[in-house]
């Protein structure tokens, strides 16, 4: 459907007439001129038929002209058929912990013992992919935590983005946990209440960062933003080596009792994920969650379509500049040049 956004710009369309009509023209200052070769501008007079053609045919492209100008001035677009988005789901945001101690290797498949991260990177995908109807944003963290991905529709590129994830994107040696919590409180604080949800996946303490766990904790509370933990690593390890086998608790250092505050505190859920069917279950779990029913959204894509008058008036005024030049004189010397070569008229003039 075509709209002008400046409508009133029409009102400018009689503008000429009114300076026509009530200005009043400059004087003429005629002076008499002696033209020695009147006679050969004499016969111009003569065809008046074109002379008046002429005219109207620059009239009609200045009116031309003013018209596609005023026309670009009100903005004109193209408005397409509206398109309705997605109008249940929840803001949900991921944030997954990409530090040095995410390369334990204590999560086995099939008597294959793989590393915390990469089972991470499969599941979480995964679980991103099956989130139809939400707004999916990425937070990453390590020493520092940065935001991947906004809040999108685009399921598809969030879990890409997951999938391609490495070790050492940020600097590895430390986990800024509550920077983490913040910044996805910061992203979800304008979204709407009772559909905000994080969560936050590690394996290990906070130890870095401006900001501890339980004061973004308190943060997610007052602006009603829900979160749920999950503590990832194995309960024991076996070590083997030259002195013989020895078990181990890898996840000595993951910090189960702020995990669990900051979630209960917030009306989320503290999850443990101590093999790879916890994690997947722990996920399957989350994606029960109830989709809330927000406002009704549509998006009406808009072309603006000012170029095209403009394009035109630019058009019409190369038309009218060469409307303007003197052809008739142009041609006639032209044609004077050719039919009387230079030579011939200084003879005929020396015998008269």
């Amino acid at each position: 459907m075509l709209e002008f956004t400046w409508p009133w710009a029409f009102a400018a369309l009689p503008l000429p007439l009114l300076v026509y009509r009530f200005i009043a023209r400059a004087a003429r200052q005629d002076a008499a001129l002696y033209v020695p070769f009147y006679s050969r501008l004499s016969h111009l007079q003569a065809d008046s038929v074109r002379v008046d053609a002429t005219r109207l045919l620059k009239i009609l492209c200045c009116s031309l002209i003013w018209l596609a100008v005023v026309t670009a001035a009100s903005r004109p677009q193209w408005v397409g058929e509206p398109i309705q988005l997605p109008s249940t789901g929840r803001d949900l945001m991921l944030a997954v912990d990409i530090s040095g101690s995410m390369e334990a290797r204590d999560m086995v498949i099939n008597n294959v013992q793989l590393s915390r991260f990469e089972v991470m990177k499969v599941v979480v995908s995964d679980f991103a992919e099956r989130r139809e109807g939400d707004r999916l944003g990425l937070i990453l963290f390590a020493a520092h935590a940065y935001i991947q991905t906004p809040l999108t529709f685009d399921r598809s590129t969030v879990a890409k983005l997951i999938s391609e994830l490495e070790i050492g994107m940020i600097e590895e040696s430390a986990t800024a946990i509550g920077d983490a919590i913040g910044l996805g409180v910061k992203h979800l604080r304008e979204r709407p209440a009772d559909s905000r949800v994080l969560v936050l996946l590690t394996d290990g303490v906070n130890n870095a960062g401006a900001i501890t766990p339980i004061q973004a904790g308190q943060l997610a509370q007052i602006e009603g933003i829900k979160i749920y933990t999950i503590g990832m690593g194995a309960d024991t390890l076996v070590q083997r080596s030259f002195q013989g086998a020895r078990a181990i608790n890898p996840s000595a250092e993951l910090d189960e009792r702020n995990l669990t505050l900051i979630a209960e505190s917030t009306g989320g859920r503290y999850f443990r994920a101590r093999n790879v069917e916890d994690l997947v279950d722990i996920y399957a779990e989350l994606d029960t969650l109830e989709a809330i029913e927000q406002d009704e959204q549509t998006f009406r894509p808009i072309n603006v379509l000012f170029y095209w008058p403009l394009g035109i008036a630019v058009t019409l005024s190369f038309l009218l500049a060469l409307l303007s030049l003197p052809w008739s004189i142009i041609l006639q010397g032209r044609s004077r040049r050719t039919d009387t070569p230079p030579d011939t008229a200084i003879a005929t003039g020396g015998r008269q």
